[in-house]
């Protein structure tokens, strides 16, 4: 079970449409990945554009664990400084997708007809398709062999719309990620108070809400992969 690897997607878009900077958030790229890696998963890092993704500096926290000994870790730091281009990905060396989330991940994870053709590719494998927060956005345009969208009839979440009013930024994003998860036929849910961990699990499809769930959608992945 464990020769087949878990491939991260981080997004390559860097502005905000009020013009300020945005990434991925780091957090959920570390929260995730050192619980995949501790249970003996190799992981691979992937973005749109392959190289250096931005990193939203809003998220640049060494007082988080997780963070300081990522960022730490010349051989992570040189993965992360030399994504892998989603063009260059052959999905059948992976048993499972995460998309990392950070607004940046709104404009091009769904945007990307090749990384939709991945995700899809791992997921009728038998593999996992997981996301956290606005990472969520990647599934927006995935489409299954049978034309349907993946949402469909799934239960979801991802960062929800009082999130996005709570930090004001409902302006500076392209859509309102909830809205849109709904429009593709999913059942959205989230959790009762904002910000605070929350994951849904529907089939092979694993979502977290917001930065603070990305270790509960690890932790999810690692059990749904355990029982195969």
């Amino acid at each position: 079970m464990k020769d087949k690897k878990i491939l991260i997607v981080i997004t390559s878009h860097n502005t905000l449409n009020n013009g300020k900077e945005t990434g991925y958030w780091l957090g959920e790229v570390t929260h995730f990945y050192h619980i995949l890696a501790d249970a003996g998963f190799e992981i691979d890092f992937t973005s749109p554009q392959g190289n250096q993704p931005p990193l939203d500096q809003r998220s640049y926290d060494l007082r988080d664990k997780d963070n300081r000994l990522f960022w730490e870790d010349e051989s992570l730091q040189a993965k992360l400084n030399h994504t892998i281009p989603i063009a260059a990905v052959n999905p059948e060396d992976y048993i499972a997708i995460y998309y990392a989330g950070g607004h940046g991940a709104m404009w091009d994870f769904p945007n990307n007809q090749k990384l939709a053709q991945v995700a899809a590719q791992i997921y009728e494998q038998g593999g996992y398709i997981s996301a956290v927060c606005h990472g969520s956005a990647g599934l927006l345009s995935i489409k299954l062999a049978d034309g349907r969208s993946l949402l469909d009839g799934k239960t979801v979440t991802g960062f929800a719309n009082l999130e996005e009013k709570l930090i004001r930024l409902t302006k500076a994003v392209p859509y309102l990620l909830e809205d849109e998860l709904k429009n593709q036929g999913a059942i959205y849910k989230r959790g009762v108070l904002p910000f605070i961990p929350h994951i849904e699990v529907s089939d092979r499809l694993i979502t977290g809400q917001n930065p603070q769930s990305a270790k509960a959608v690890a932790k999810a992945l690692v059990e749904s992969l355990s029982q195969r």
